[in-house]
C-alpha cells in the first residue's frame, strides 16, 4: 500500500470554438463594455486555429450596438473587462459565454483564446 497522496492534475482546457468578439479600445480590451470603440471579431475553427478575423471601428461607443453586433454575427463568446450586470445577464440569457474582468492587449488575448487558456478575470500583458 502506498501512502502517496493523489495529486490534482492541471489539464489544459480545449480552445474555444465559434465566433468570438473582443471589446476593444485601441489595442487593448476596453475598460468598460459600453465604452468600447472597436470590436475584434474572430472565428475559431474546429482545430482551435483562427479561421478569420477582422476589427470593426464603432461609430459610437454603445453597449446596445455591441449587443446588436454580437447577435447578428452569431458570436458565442464575448471578452470584455467591466460590463454592467444588465448586459451580462442579457448575453448569458442568449446563451453567449461572457469572459469578463479580462485585461490585456489584443494580441495577448487572441493568443490565450487560441491556446484555450483565457478565463474571466485574466490579466495578460501587451497593454
Amino acid at each position: 500500500m502506498s501512502d502517496a497522496t493523489p495529486r490534482s492534475r492541471t489539464t489544459k482546457a480545449p480552445p474555444l470554438r465559434g465566433n468570438v468578439l473582443v471589446a476593444l479600445h485601441r489595442d487593448a480590451v476596453a475598460p468598460r463594455f459600453d465604452r468600447a470603440t472597436e470590436a475584434w471579431l474572430g472565428r475559431i475553427d474546429g482545430e482551435g486555429g483562427l479561421a478569420r478575423s477582422r476589427t470593426m471601428v464603432l461609430a459610437n461607443a454603445s453597449a446596445e450596438e455591441l449587443c446588436r453586433i454580437i447577435l447578428t454575427e452569431n458570436v458565442t463568446t464575448v471578452v470584455c473587462c467591466g460590463i454592467e450586470q444588465e448586459f451580462h445577464d442579457y448575453l448569458t440569457w442568449k446563451r453567449i459565454t461572457v469572459l469578463d474582468g479580462v485585461v490585456g492587449g489584443r494580441d495577448a488575448i487572441i493568443g490565450a483564446l487560441l491556446a484555450g487558456t483565457l478565463r474571466s478575470d485574466a490579466v495578460l500583458g501587451g497593454v
